[in-house]
């Protein structure tokens, strides 16, 4: 099945399992309430959400330079920068790292980027060993799926479920117990921090006065990932740049707010280079893989570009009617709910995820939670222009053709509606047969019936009726 197909299969299955749906909104429910609670303690949270996009704005518009002085400014301290144009370059810089240092065990840290490049599938064909540390992301590991959520990796999933998984993967005992589930995990992944030769993690931010990145996380795992192994390999985006130190003060407490529903998360860590002397611990090596992979192509385009302001709270996705209908998983990308659907085309350089734009509602939900004010709604609405600037199937030219033709006329019009009100009579004896036009829309709702009488009659009517009065 191609990408449009599979996302129809998927969205179709997970619309009609109810129990998935609850537990999502069940999940959400409790980040709802933290959310605002936290939201409400900042002096002026719609202040700060302009003061926040117009830093990223900036950002954007100076990537070029600002990106230049991070790299610059993080080898000063002893890092190794690597500038990756694609998907495959930051595989094989990665790779040629872990080959050099004869890399054998590998663990990570969150990090959608990651995900991004298919980073996992390539460093165990190269015969490594990858543990997910993060231990939403560990679950989906040992289940063998991708994350269904930027933010909680396993949100769809019951104690219940997580413990038949533990049960069958690592031999623990069954328990319903959520801090006997987490140290089954943690016992299992402990041995795994001291053992690794190499340690992957992301970035929240890179910032750029600095040359440090800034990694914010729940479970301290990042800490472990980041110092243990004696080489640390930071894979990041290059969108990720802030400009200042400073901007942290707000850029940490508004994306824990909008993204876990806290006022600041449990570790903030800023890494600046490898251990130096005197240090205590840290990794002997420091590597950051700077991404583009297209998002100077993003950039290019004026109207779309402040997609690039995005830090991946998932806020937007908390909120979508449709995300939390389907689920992650339906998308069939690494980034779901609407900021995927709005950068995935982009990102993709395929024609390929198209069909995402239309996965909305757009009812402007995502737009008016998201903490940098990207407009999602209207970046969705681009995209669909974008579809169907480049390439329409025959009928759908033809259909699109025909109702603009109809749209401009207005006596074909108004004999369209007369025509559709007597055959709305007949629909009935066909709605239930293979015969049906309208089966596609009509297998999971109800065809409107067209009015008695439209507008323009009404008007005519009470225009009729004036002029008689008169």
């Amino acid at each position: 099945m191609n990408p449009n197909e599979q996302f129809q299969q998927a969205a179709t299955a997970a619309a009609r399992d109810v129990t998935q749906r609850a537990r999502i909104r069940k999940a959400l429910g409790g980040y709802y309430v933290k959310r605002d609670e936290n939201r409400d303690r900042f002096q002026n949270w719609q202040g700060a959400r302009t003061c926040a996009a117009a830093i990223k704005d900036n950002t954007v518009a100076h990537l070029d330079t600002l990106v230049e002085q991070f790299a610059t400014n993080i080898e000063s301290h002893g890092a190794k920068v690597h500038w990756c144009p694609d998907a495959q370059s930051a595989r094989d810089a990665i790779l040629k790292i872990a080959a050099d240092n004869k890399v054998r065990s590998v663990v990570k840290s969150k990090s959608m980027t990651s995900e991004e490049i298919h980073l996992n599938p390539a460093l165990e064909a190269a015969g490594m060993e990858v543990l997910e540390s993060d231990l939403g992301e560990f679950i989906m590991q040992l289940l063998g799926e991708p994350p269904f959520h930027i933010v909680f990796p396993a949100m769809h999933l019951t104690r219940g479920q997580i413990s038949d998984l533990f049960q069958k993967k690592l031999g623990s005992e069954p328990t319903d117990s959520p801090e006997e589930l987490t140290l089954i995990a943690r016992r299992y992944m402990r041995q795994k921090f001291c053992e690794a030769d190499m340690g992957i993690s992301g970035a929240n931010f890179g910032v750029a006065d600095a040359g440090a990145i800034s990694i914010t996380e729940n479970e301290g795992n990042a800490r472990l990932t980041t110092s243990l192994p004696r080489i640390h390999v930071v894979l990041m985006g290059i969108e990720k740049i802030i400009p200042r130190m400073d901007d942290l003060a707000l850029f940490l407490p508004m994306l824990a707010t909008a993204g876990a529903g806290q006022l600041i998360t449990c570790y903030n860590t800023l890494i600046s280079g490898p251990r130096i002397a005197g240090e205590p611990d840290g990794p002997e090596q420091m590597h950051v893989i700077l991404l583009d992979n297209r998002r100077t192509q993003l950039l290019a385009d004026p109207a779309q570009r402040n997609a690039l302001d995005c830090i991946r709270c998932g806020s937007c996705l908390n909120v979508c009617p449709i995300y939390k209908s389907i689920g992650g998983h339906s998308y069939g990308t690494t980034y779901s709910g609407p900021i995927g659907a709005a950068i995935t085309p982009a990102l993709s350089a395929s024609q390929d995820w198209k069909h995402l734009s239309y996965a909305c509602s757009l009812c402007g939900a995502c737009s008016e939670i998201c903490p940098l004010k990207i407009d999602l709604h209207h970046h969705l609405l681009l995209e669909r222009r974008n579809v169907t600037q480049i390439k329409q199937a025959w009928w759908e030219r033809w259909a699109f053709a025909g109702y603009a033709f109809l749209m401009r006329r207005q006596p074909l019009y108004t004999l369209a509606v007369k025509l559709g009100r007597l055959a709305q009579k007949f629909y009935p004896l066909v709605r239930r047969t293979p015969l049906d036009p309208l089966k596609p829309w009509t297998s999971v709702r109800e065809f409107p019936n067209l009015a008695p009488r439209s507008f323009h009659e009404m008007w005519q009517e009470r225009q009729a009726k004036k002029e008689h009065k008169s």
